[in-house]
């Protein structure tokens, strides 16, 4: 990996990290009306991917998305003010936290309903096989996401069409408070299970940057090369409560010792010590990024707060797509 990727592997962890963060710590304000779902903890897969995608590749997201959409290029002011409403955020105000979309960076949007969007990024890949684009579609996922029927269908499509999928499974343990152990019998493996339909698998630690990086740089280079759809599966865990700005440890689900064992292996830290100690970056590089990452964030907030909400008339606009197409026309 050259030290140009590392060092931008590392520069949007950090901003992801610090986005969210800041979003935890000012969450209780009561200016973000929305429920948020935050991925403390999983910036390396998101990180990795926007790195290995192109501009011009399309992704979809579910409702824990705001890593996915600021690693495939989305805008951080415009993220932040659709969280507090305003009419300049990327859907207008109207989406909140789980809905955001940025067509212009290929992020064709997010949304609440796990497994809602697999068809969707299934959808877009189609005419990209059609007209041989060399383009691909990802599809980001939580582990329960294979666990639902439209997941299966679209995979089983994907593999009959030999469709350019990614599909990128960020596997925290959980959905919602329900660990795996009462989702899937014993032994069973969520890659293994897919591999089923016939389609190339992978497993591997989410908490290792450069190797998530790795992993997805052959992954997609096989898809690009019209080999078909892949599944790639990362070990990762998130920090936060399932949805909101706290921790909930406490609450019976999951222990303490668990989470500090995750926490341990806390992927942005441990890249920036690997760089550091190559030589690749130094302590200077690292307060530089940062000081840059604050400054966009306070940058971003300072934007939501002065951006107006939406005029009441805006109610209605773009909600179904004849008044979508009309809006567009004129």
């Amino acid at each position: 990996m050259s030290a140009e990727t590392s060092r931008r592997l590392l520069f949007d962890m950090l901003r992801i990290r610090s986005v969210e963060e800041t979003i935890a710590a000012r969450y209780g304000e009561q200016k973000m009306r929305c429920p948020t779902h935050l991925s403390v903890g999983q910036e390396a897969v998101a990180a990795a991917a926007g790195a290995v995608l192109k501009p011009t590749d399309l992704a979809v997201s579910g409702h824990r998305a705001h890593a996915h959409y600021l690693a495939k290029g989305g805008s951080l002011k415009a993220m932040i003010a659709e969280i507090y409403g305003k009419v300049t955020g990327c859907a207008r105000g109207k989406g909140g936290s789980m809905h955001l979309i940025d067509e212009s960076v290929g992020f064709m949007g997010s949304t609440a309903i796990v497994g809602g969007t697999v068809p969707v990024g299934v959808g877009l890949s189609y005419p990209m096989k059609l007209n041989n684009t060399g383009q691909i579609a990802c599809v980001f996922l939580g582990d329960a996401v294979p666990e639902t029927g439209v997941f299966f269908e679209s995979v089983n499509f994907a593999v009959v069409k030999q469709l350019p999928v990614l599909f990128l499974c960020e596997n925290n343990g959980y959905s919602v408070y329900s660990p795996l152990s009462v989702r899937q019998p014993p032994g069973r493996k969520l890659y293994e299970l897919v591999a089923g339909f016939g389609l190339t698998t992978h497993h591997g630690d989410g908490n290792d940057a450069r190797a998530v990086h790795a992993a997805l740089s052959d992954g997609v280079a096989a898809i690009r090369r019209g080999e078909g759809p892949r599944f790639y599966e990362f070990e990762t865990y998130r920090w936060r409560e399932h949805c909101g700005p706290n921790y909930d440890n406490d609450i019976g689900y999951r222990s303490i010792a668990e989470y500090e064992a995750w926490k341990l292996r806390d992927p942005v830290p441990a890249l920036q010590r690997a760089l550091i100690a190559e030589g690749v970056i130094s302590e200077a590089d690292v307060a530089t990024m940062q000081a840059t990452i604050d400054a966009e964030i306070d940058e971003a907030f300072a934007f939501a707060e002065a951006s107006p909400f939406p005029p009441a008339e805006d109610a209605f606009a773009d909600v179904y797509a004849a008044d979508a197409l009309v809006s567009a026309a004129g």
